[in-house]
């Protein structure tokens, strides 16, 4: 088998996609690859040959081309992927080679190698992205809304996400790059993740939270979802959220505000499993959590949420609060406005109004005869100017 394929090979600043004129020995599994000089029409390099080991077929949405296969190699570390020039070239090279098709892994979560991840090379890349930014570019006009040619930003994601240059410092492997290059590689690779930083599950509490009236209920809302995110997911968007508090302190400079960020990342840290209408609807509250998290970062991310209160506390809490409170009408027994007094207690009532009104009785009778004894001298009198003094019945009686 022999033909053309385009080979690739990596690079300082990326990949690059070299033209070789290829063959393959079954009988020795020999490939030899010669590459070819496209302004000359001929031999453009040295001759290399391996030993081969394996032919996978590269899946389609795992690279940008099309037509693509990996091969290993028994005397050369790593793997080579080679692009054919139809699916039918690619065909015809891999039933030579033997050629096998990639394992589907039926766990979405379980990412293959190459794709971001919030691992080691995941924090590493993000915090040289925003060392480059802060170091000499967070004056920069536009600063993340400004996005990069994509050809150079997925140039630069293949350098950052290639473990060989991973442990390389953070001025090494940005100090070539535009800033707004920098900037869409960021958000890039936010966006390659499995699922979004704010997790899916989560994304209807914190747009709950944002509709909430008050200012205080939605950061302690939202400062309740944020510790109950994973903890990778919690420190690195604590990382993002410091850096982001950083560039709308210099929002003089570079125009960008708390809202500007807001509308930038809200659709990429809180985007829906599903574009719906709904979905749409909500982009804005979307953007306003975005606001809260940058606002309020250093109390979210370094304090811990109040702890709310369980139902036993509440029920208890409410009891204690109405027995605090004096009775409502409703509350109050009727037998604080009907109840009959005792009989022991209505007889002793009854002998106290009867003693009083015997002595009163008594004091006038005696009264009254007093008066009579001493008038009735005068009763018997001669002297007709005098008149009888009768008595009188007294007002008490």
């Amino acid at each position: 088998m022999e033909g053309y394929l385009y080979v690739q090979e990596k690079r300082h600043f990326g990949t690059s996609w070299v033209k070789h004129y290829c063959t393959y020995q079954r009988d020795s599994k020999q490939i030899t690859m010669v590459p070819f000089d496209q302004k000359s029409g001929g031999k453009g390099g040295e001759d290399e040959s391996i030993i081969l080991k394996s032919c996978i077929r590269r899946k389609t949405d795992s690279i940008e081309k099309r037509f693509c296969f990996d091969v290993e190699a028994v005397d050369r570390p790593g793997v080579i992927t080679m692009q054919a020039l139809s699916e039918e070239d690619r065909r015809l090279w891999m039933e030579a080679m033997d050629g096998r098709e990639p394992v589907y892994n039926s766990n979405k979560d379980n990412q293959n190698e190459g794709t971001a991840q919030l691992d080691s090379i995941g924090f590493s890349i993000i915090k040289k992205c925003i060392h480059a930014v802060e170091t000499r570019g967070i004056n920069e006009q536009g600063l993340y809304r400004i996005v990069g040619v994509n050809s150079r930003v997925q140039k630069l994601l293949s350098v950052l996400m290639d473990p060989k240059t991973a442990s390389e410092t953070e001025t090494d492997i940005c100090a070539e790059w535009e800033i707004k290059t920098i900037t869409s590689a960021l958000k890039t690779y936010l966006r390659m993740l499995p699922g979004p930083l704010m997790m899916y599950q989560f994304q209807r509490s914190f747009i709950k939270a944002a509709k909430l009236e008050n200012q205080e209920s939605r950061v302690s809302e939202i400062h309740s979802l944020v510790h109950r995110l994973p903890e990778k997911n919690r420190q690195m968007l604590q990382l993002l959220m410091n850096h982001l508090a950083n560039v709308a302190n210099n929002h003089k400079q570079n125009l960008m505000t708390v809202a500007n960020l807001g509308v930038v990342f809200g659709p990429t840290l809180l985007r829906p499993q599903e574009e719906t209408v709904a979905a749409i609807m909500d982009i804005k509250f979307q953007n306003i959590v975005i606001e809260i998290l940058i606002e309020n970062h250093d109390k979210i991310f370094n304090t811990v949420p109040e702890t709310p209160l369980t139902n036993a506390q509440l029920h208890l809490s409410r009891k204690k609060s109405s027995d605090s409170k004096p009775p409502s009408c409703s509350e109050r027994p009727l037998t604080l406005f009907h109840a009959t007094q005792s009989t022991e207690k209505q007889e002793q009532r009854n002998s106290i109004i009867n003693s009083s009104l015997e002595s009163v009785v008594s004091s006038n009778a005696n009264s009254i005869l007093n008066s009579s004894s001493s008038l009735q001298p005068n009763m018997n009198s001669s002297d007709p100017d005098l008149d009888v003094l009768k008595p009188t019945r007294p007002n008490s009686l």
